[in-house]
């Protein structure tokens, strides 16, 4: 199994860049280009809190998920 970040899918739902992203986290828009292309081997919690507000997203399941 593997984690899956669907940040790009939620991007392109809210019409949004990753770098207007970026800039609205305060994270470094090559962090959210790892994130969208799930090359990441770590995920900090704390940016998965700032993606989540900025989306508005209030469960996690949104966001993430497991897959085989």
């Amino acid at each position: 199994m593997e984690l899956y970040v669907r940040l790009q899918e939620l991007l392109k739902e809210r019409n949004m860049t990753q770098k207007e992203l970026a800039e609205a986290t305060g994270l470094r828009p090559t962090t959210i280009s790892e994130l969208c292309n799930n090359v990441r081997s770590t995920i900090n919690r704390e940016h998965l809190v700032k993606v989540a507000e900025i989306l508005g997203i209030c469960d996690i399941k949104e966001l993430i998920e497991l897959r085989k």
